[in-house]
Formats: structure tokens, C-alpha cells, sequence
């Protein structure tokens, strides 16, 4: 079925779960990609602020969903704030990914992304993820049946192919459209590449052309031109920031001010980030409590000071502390004695 024929049916329906146009919703925006053990409450609030239009959840598995497993509910847990929001689900099974679909829609959700992306070994190795690049009558299964199980649009996360040899996004892209899909995001690199390598901004541009439902661009976006240049050079309709957004949400206000024709500043001063962190911090506690954000935070505090001068010593420092009180405390000196040498270079 065709996409945008689809999400016609569901907003001629009136059932009330389908509260928005796709197209409308991305439409020359910048997204937060699903980022397993990141893309908590707290990290989606923080790049809301910043002009993030729309978030995922982190990837989530469908079997963990069907047992209903308390660890696994966590990663659906949201606010009005944090709206509207897409939650990505794994699996191999049909079946078992439409029960899954059934429950994440019954939990504030107002889009399910299906992973046919993720590289990761514990992932593929279950015939999900990546692995569905290798078996698109599958992927077709369980995108049709994820289709079917619920009323909130479907989107797909897939890859360029599983290798160079085996580019085949446009064969995945057309699938996902046939089998009912409202958009299709597309990571410019190959299973077998990971992260590392660059991302193949054409393949994103061949799906784009070949089918007529959205198409959402993922790779290689570190500064707010490149998500400009993808745009450019592929047609797509929207973007998907990842890892360049670690420490830096600040990049969503680059990117939304560049796509509404301004070009501003966006990097913060020395006082807005030590500021963030703060607050970034404070959310993890009141959401997740002392000792879990205590534990959790670190890697924050190392994307939020990456390049930094000193940064490689503060984080060596607190590395070795466990009381969250005493890290703070050793995150106000390190951002003083910035502030200072700063004033020392102007003067």
C-alpha cells in the first residue's frame, strides 16, 4: 500500500491515534536518531530544547516488550514534552514484532520505527537489525505486519546493504513502501562498515527517487552545512543526526537556523555548557535517581568536555571518583579555571 494513500485512510478514520501528517512533521527538519544506552527521557528533552523536531526512543527489543520485562518498559518511558516520539523496536519474527507494536503503541507513542539498521553482533546474530538486509522478503513480513497491528505510522531504519558488493536500500526502500511504510530513513553506510568509513549520500538520493513516501537521511552530519549539503544532494525530506549530537545538542539550533535561511552562532560559551551539563545531570537524577545517574552520566561528562583545553586531565580526575557530590564539585573547578584563563588570553 502506498504510504501516502495510507496515511490518508488514517486521517480519514478520525480514531485519534493518528494525530499528524508525516510530511508535515519532518518535512526540512532535523531528527535524534535512536542511539542504544543515550537516547534516554532526559538526553530527548535536552535535544528538544535545542530545535530537535522529533526523537526516537533507544532501539528496543521486541521480545523484551512481549515479556514485559521492567527494563525494557523503561526505555518507552516519556512526558508530554517529549512529543511527538518514535519508538524503534527489534526483531526477526513477524509475529512476535506486531505484539510488540501493539504494546508500544498503548504507551504514548506517536510513531514505530522498525530497526533493519543496527550492525551490532548481539543484534544480527538474532536475525534482526542488519541481518533483515540480507532477507528483504522478510523484511517485508514484519513490516507488513507491524503495518497491520497498529494505527500510528510505521517508519524503517535501514542501511545501504549489508556490504559494497550487496547495496541494496532502493530493493528495501520500495519493500517498505509496498508493504505500507509511511517513511524510510537511510544510513548511508553498509552493515560491514559499522560507524567507521563515510557514509554514501548517493544511495540516500536512489531511494529517494524511487519511492514516493518520505525519505530521512542519516550519516555523516558533524556540522550544521553538512545536514544542508545532504539535503542538496539527495532530496531528502528530513535528516537524522547520531553521534554528532554527544555533547553537542547545540547542533540542532545550528542546523534549524541554517534550514530557515540564518546563519548563526551555535557554539555554546564556556557558562551555557558547564550550565547544560548541570541541567542534564539534575534530569538523569530526578528521573533515574542519584545512584543510577551517578553511574550513567560519566560518558555525558566526556562527549560535553571533549575538546576542551584540559579536558583529557578532568576526565582522567573524575574517572577515579564515585561520589557524585565530589565530581560536581571537581566539574565547578575545571569550568573556573577555563573561565579564567580565558580572561587571561583577553587581557
Amino acid at each position: 500500500m502506498d504510504g501516502k494513500k495510507l496515511i490518508a485512510k488514517r486521517k480519514a478514520m478520525g480514531d485519534g491515534r493518528f494525530v499528524f501528517n508525516m510530511i508535515d512533521v519532518i518535512q526540512g527538519k532535523a531528527l535524534l536518531a535512536p542511539l542504544a544506552g543515550i537516547t534516554n527521557l532526559p538526553f530527548r528533552l535536552i535535544a528538544r530544547e535545542f530545535g530537535c523536531r522529533f526523537c526516537f526512543t533507544e532501539m528496543i527489543s521486541a521480545n523484551g516488550l512481549i515479556r514485559e520485562s521492567s527494563k525494557t518498559i523503561e526505555y518507552l518511558k516519556t512526558c508530554p514534552e517529549d512529543q511527538p516520539l518514535g519508538a524503534q523496536i527489534f526483531g526477526a519474527d513477524p509475529a512476535l514484532m506486531a505484539e510488540a507494536a501493539k504494546f508500544v503503541a498503548g504507551h504514548h507513542s506517536d510513531l514505530i520505527d522498525i530497526n533493519m539498521g543496527c550492525p551490532v553482533r548481539k543484534v544480527v546474530k538474532t536475525g534482526a537489525g542488519a541481518m533483515l538486509m540480507k532477507d528483504p522478503l522478510l523484511a517485508g513480513k514484519i513490516i507488513a505486519a507491524v503495518v497491520n497491528a497498529v494505527d500510528i505510522p510505521v517508519t524503517v531504519k535501514i542501511r545501504s546493504g549489508w556490504s559494497p558488493e550487496s547495496i541494496n536500500a532502493v530493493e528495501m526502500g520500495r519493500i517498505a513502501e509496498d508493504a505500507g511504510a509511511a517513511a524510510i530513513i537511510v544510513h548511508g553506510r553498509t552493515a560491514d562498515q559499522g560507524f567507521s568509513g563515510h557514509a554514501d549520500w548517493g544511495v540516500i538520493a536512489q531511494v529517494k527517487r524511487a519511492v514516493k513516501i518520505p525519505v530521512i537521511g542519516n550519516g555523516d552530519i558533524r556540522e550544521p552545512a553538512d545536514a544542508l549539503s545532504m539535503r542538496s544532494e539527495t532530496g531528502c525530506d528530513a535528516v537524522m543526526v547520531g553521534r554528532a549530537a554527544l555533547g553537542n545538542p547545540w547542533l540542532f539550533r545550528g542546523i534549524d537556523q541554517l534550514f530557515n535561511g540564518v546563519s548563526g552562532r551555535y557554539h555554546p560559551s564556556l557558562h551555557e555548557r558547564q550550565t547544560l551539563i548541570e541541567k542534564h545531570w539534575e534530569m538523569e537524577t530526578q528521573i533515574y535517581g542519584r545512584r543510577i545517574a551517578g553511574r550513567t552520566f560519566r560518558k555525558h561528562l566526556l562527549w560535553y568536555t571533549k575538546g576542551l583545553t584540559g579536558s583529557g586531565r578532568f576526565r582522567e580526575k573524575v574517572g577515579r571518583m564515585t561520589d557524585s557530590r565530589e565530581i560536581l564539585s571537581e566539574l565547578d573547578r575545571y569550568f573556573e579555571a577555563l573561565a579564567k584563563s580565558q580572561t587571561e588570553l583577553m587581557t
